[in-house]
C-alpha cells in the first residue's frame, strides 16, 4: 500500500512540474510582448523623423506622441512649418481622426484609407496607432530559441487588414519587439520594420531608434527619439478632437 501511495505522490509531482516548465504557446508569447510595449500608463516622446529616398536624399521631421495605455494615442508634428500643427489621433474601437491645419478641421479616417501614408512616412495610418497584435492576429511559431521567437501573424477571421501576413522577431529575454516584416495580398515582402539601441527606461524597455524600410518604393523612416517621459499622469481630456487642434 505505501509503494502504490508513493508512486501515485511521484506521478502527481512529475505531473506539476511538467506543467510548471510548460513552454509558452505562441499566442502567451504574443500577449506577453505586447505587454511589454504597452506597459507604462502613458508616454510623451519626442522623435526626429529622417525620410530618405533611394538616393539618398533626406528630408526631416519632428513630432511628439502622447500615448495613455495601449489603447489612446496622439501624434503631433512640431516641424517643419508646412507640416507643423498636423495630429493624428487614435481611439479604441478602431477610431481614427485626422486634423489639417489648413483646413482647420478633424476628420475621422476611414476604414479604406487607413493603408495610406502619413504625411510622407513610411508608415500607413494603421501602423501609427496603437500596438496590441494579439487582439488582432493569429500567430504561429516559425522559430525558437534560447535568444528570439520568431512568429508568423495572419489576420482573425473576419478582420479586413492590408496584409496578409506579418512575421515577428521577439526577443526571448525580455519579449521585445525588434522585427517586423509586412506581407502583401499576394505574400510578397513589401515592407520591413527594426527596432534599435533598445534600453531599459526606469522600469520599462523602449527602442531608442526605429526604421520602416517600404522595398516597393525604395524609402525609408529613421526615427530617432530624443525625450522620453513615462507615467507622468496623461488625462483622458487630452485625447479628444479638441486637443487635435490645440
Amino acid at each position: 500500500m505505501k509503494r502504490i501511495i508513493l508512486l501515485m505522490t511521484m506521478l502527481i509531482l512529475t505531473a506539476f512540474v511538467s506543467g510548471q516548465t510548460k513552454e509558452p504557446s505562441a499566442l502567451e508569447i504574443l500577449k506577453k510582448s505586447d505587454a511589454v510595449i504597452n506597459a507604462p500608463k502613458d508616454q510623451d516622446i519626442k522623435m526626429k523623423l529622417v525620410l530618405i529616398e533611394g538616393n539618398g536624399d533626406e528630408k526631416e521631421r519632428e513630432l511628439r506622441m502622447l500615448q495613455k495605455g495601449g489603447e489612446k494615442r496622439i501624434i503631433k508634428f512640431l516641424s517643419p512649418a508646412d507640416q507643423r500643427g498636423i495630429a493624428f489621433l487614435d481611439l479604441p474601437n478602431d477610431m481614427m481622426y485626422l486634423y489639417l491645419p489648413a483646413f482647420k478641421k478633424v476628420r475621422r479616417i476611414a476604414g479604406h484609407i487607413k493603408n495610406q501614408k502619413f504625411a510622407g512616412t513610411d508608415m500607413t495610418y494603421d501602423d501609427m496607432g496603437t500596438l496590441n497584435y494579439a487582439a488582432e492576429y493569429d500567430p504561429k511559431f516559425i522559430e525558437k530559441s534560447e535568444k528570439v521567437f520568431v512568429l508568423e501573424l495572419t489576420p482573425k477571421n473576419g478582420l479586413q487588414k492590408d496584409y496578409s501576413k506579418l512575421v515577428m522577431w521577439i526577443r526571448a529575454d525580455n519579449f521585445y519587439q525588434i522585427k517586423i516584416e509586412y506581407y502583401d495580398k499576394s505574400g510578397k515582402l513589401v515592407k520591413r520594420m527594426e527596432r534599435k539601441k533598445i534600453e531599459k527606461v526606469g522600469n520599462y524597455w523602449i527602442a531608442k531608434e526605429f526604421e520602416i524600410y517600404d522595398l516597393l518604393d525604395d524609402h525609408r523612416t529613421r526615427a530617432l527619439l530624443s525625450d522620453v517621459k513615462f507615467d507622468t499622469g496623461l488625462k483622458d481630456k487630452i485625447f479628444t478632437q479638441r486637443y487635435l487642434k490645440r
